[in-house]
């Protein structure tokens, strides 16, 4: 199987009917609750080794992961090989120990391992540590050595805050390629199906710190579909540095200040880096639109990298990846807009945010498009990902009464103090007054904006008071500001709603 071969595969299949994947299971998996399911483990001596440096392990069928994905190893020489079940490739646990299965079973998806070369000198020599995971749909996580998992990136997403509802692709099977002995990357070549859509992904991993994925796919659309998200990214975001964030959300009962895998989408264009901080709390779902031409790049970041910011030693949420997705030039990448879309939610197990780039034009049957982009986990940041390293990032955004001499009580709401902190290293490291803030407003005013040098941080920090429109609208008003010296940006725009 190569990549041209799956391609003509998908474009076969696109001019037939769909059909779904096999979802049948035996009654002792179909019923597994959340607990049961988590009791089988695939057993590391029957790891399918990948060269020197990597292995697969898989996961079985059964409670949420019904579907039956087909699973291939594809040799350096030769043709492809299925991937057989056996039972006895699974410790069950639980209720299911000592059972087993049929052969025609399947699986639900696999997991990468890779030796790391900075792994710890306490684990045994030549071990190999999980960083992909390929399971559900067509979603897959990514972490560099390191991190722990958070956000996921996915194949497609069709119909995201469509009120007919969302499509949620498959990746129905898997061609698991063998590497050279001593190879850093491994490609997985994969088909993608669904009701309005067939496609052809071929993804060249390379794991470390970052961890990149190069994505190229073909996709051959089965009919019409008017909002295709390319290169699409899921996370959850409860509340953050301002709670949930949106207007007269309800704060949430919790030890821990800030609760999010994401705290903010960036999209970079040739002259522009833009940041906005999520919010929750919105009584219906939001859909949020940033033109981008050319588009550089987006991705959902996770700045807080601060264990004091979340207090949860098992979740560890500052070490949770961003991914940035950097497309390749031209394409269907470009005309178009990255897409922000905000579910209000109340449990943290709920994936509530989805960004995606959406093609201008909608995409119609018969008309082919190829694309190609790169994944990258991002930490700390700066970022070499990420482009224009010299405009400083956002790293703290906050909101609170203006009425600081003589609060009133309650606070009034007319009036509101913003304060946006940023860091980056071409800021000036002191006092500086031909540093500015320039500041505006989709509704409502901004009085007496000032940037101001913060010694504590090395950083600088605006202050600008709002004041609301009166009455106030029901929909979101956007505020911007960004450091500048002149007409020369010294930082990436700062894009809040309120």
């Amino acid at each position: 199987m190569t990549f041209e071969t799956l391609s003509a595969e998908a474009e076969r299949r696109a001019a037939a009917p769909y059909a779904a994947p096999p979802t049948d299971l035996p009654p002792a998996l179909a019923g597994l609750d959340y607990d049961g399911y988590r009791h089988i483990v695939f057993r590391p001596a029957e790891s399918l080794r990948l060269g020197r440096h990597f292995s697969a392990q898989l996961f079985h069928r059964g409670f949420l992961q019904r579907k039956r994905v087909a699973l291939y190893l594809q040799p350096r020489g030769g043709p492809a090989r299925p991937i057989p079940y056996e039972s006895r490739l699974f410790d069950f646990g639980g209720r299911l120990a000592g059972q087993s299965f049929p052969a025609d079973l399947g699986f639900a998806g696999f997991r990468l391992h890779y030796a790391f070369p900075e792994t710890p000198a306490w684990r045994p020599k030549g071990f190999q540590e999980e960083f992909l995971v390929f399971l559900g749909a067509s979603y897959f996580r990514l972490r560099a050595a390191g991190q722990e998992y958070g956000l996921s990136a996915r194949g497609l997403a069709i119909g995201t805050g469509a009120p007919e509802g969302e499509e949620f692709p498959d990746f129905t099977a898997h061609w698991l390629c063998e590497p050279e002995p001593e190879a850093r990357s491994l490609t997985v070549l994969s088909l993608l199906d669904s009701p309005s859509v067939s496609g052809a992904y071929r993804f060249v991993i390379t794991p470390g710190a970052p961890a990149r994925i190069a994505v190229t796919a073909a996709l051959y659309p089965r009919k019409p579909i008017p909002r295709l998200g390319l290169a699409p990214l899921t996370s959850m975001f409860l509340y953050g540095q301002n709670g949930p964030g949106a207007r007269d959300a309800k704060p949430f009962d919790d030890f821990r200040p800030q609760v999010h895998d994401s705290d903010g989408l960036c999209v970079a264009t040739a002259a522009d880096r833009l940041w906005r901080p999520l919010i929750n709390g919105r009584k219906q779902p939001q859909i949020s639109a940033f033109a981008a031409k050319p588009l550089a790049g987006f991705g959902l970041l996770q700045r807080e990298r601060s264990f004091a910011a979340y207090l949860d030693v098992e979740a560890r949420q500052e070490a949770r990846p961003g991914l940035w997705v950097a497309p390749e030039p031209g394409g269907a990448f470009a005309e178009g807009a990255v897409q922000l879309y905000e579910i209000p939610s109340a449990e943290e197990y709920m994936d509530n945010i989805v960004a995606a780039y959406v093609p201008a034009a909608p995409v119609q049957p018969g008309a082919a498009l190829r694309l190609g982009y790169t994944l990258t986990t991002v930490g700390a940041e700066p970022a070499e990902a990420i482009p224009q390293p010299a405009l400083a990032r956002v790293t703290e955004t906050r909101f609170g009464s203006a009425e600081r001499l003589r609060p009133t009580d309650p606070p009034n709401p007319a009036r509101r103090l913003c304060v946006i902190d940023f860091e980056g290293p071409s800021l000036p490291k002191g006092a500086d007054e031909a540093v500015a803030a320039e500041v505006s407003a989709s509704a409502g005013t901004l009085h007496e904006p000032v940037a101001n040098f913060v010694p504590q941080t090395g950083g600088w920090r605006i202050y600008v008071e709002w004041r609301p429109p009166q009455p106030m609208p029901a929909g979101d008003i956007v505020l911007r500001a960004r450091l500048v010296r002149g007409t020369t940006p010294l930082s990436e725009t700062w894009d809040a709603v309120v």
